[in-house]
């Protein structure tokens, strides 16, 4: 239960882009990914493919790096608090960024204890 809560954001953001492929096309376009289409579908497939492997247990310790990996990207790409002015945009851009730094973490713990559990085999 725990992995898949940990993979909820990336199960359900993909999900969204899909019903909403415009809207996911839109958002590739705000942060300057072109071209868009190649965007969206990577990412599309990146997300659910790695909380795929994640959850099933595939190569779990490659999944929860390489998603720790974009998590780290992507929040310096899109919550770049540092950039706004004072106000409550930037609090909430600055406590965005700060949680996905968590996640990001919460990815190597995964990866690290996944890697352990094999040695020890």
């Amino acid at each position: 239960m725990a992995l898949l809560a940990l993979c909820s954001a990336y199960i359900q953001g993909p999900l969204t882009k899909l019903f909403d492929f415009n809207g996911a096309l839109a958002e590739m376009d705000h942060f300057g990914l072109r071209p868009t289409l190649f965007f969206a579908i990577a990412v599309i497939i990146f997300e659910l493919a790695m909380s795929a492997a994640i959850l099933s247990g595939f190569f779990r310790w490659a999944a929860a790096l390489a998603l720790g990996i974009f998590t780290l990207l992507a929040t310096a790409l899109a919550l770049r608090f540092w950039e706004l002015p004072p106000g409550m945009e930037r609090t909430m851009a600055m406590n965005g960024f700060f949680e996905h730094l968590g996640l990001a973490g919460a990815f190597l713990l995964v990866a690290w204890h996944d890697l352990r559990s094999k040695m020890r085999l």
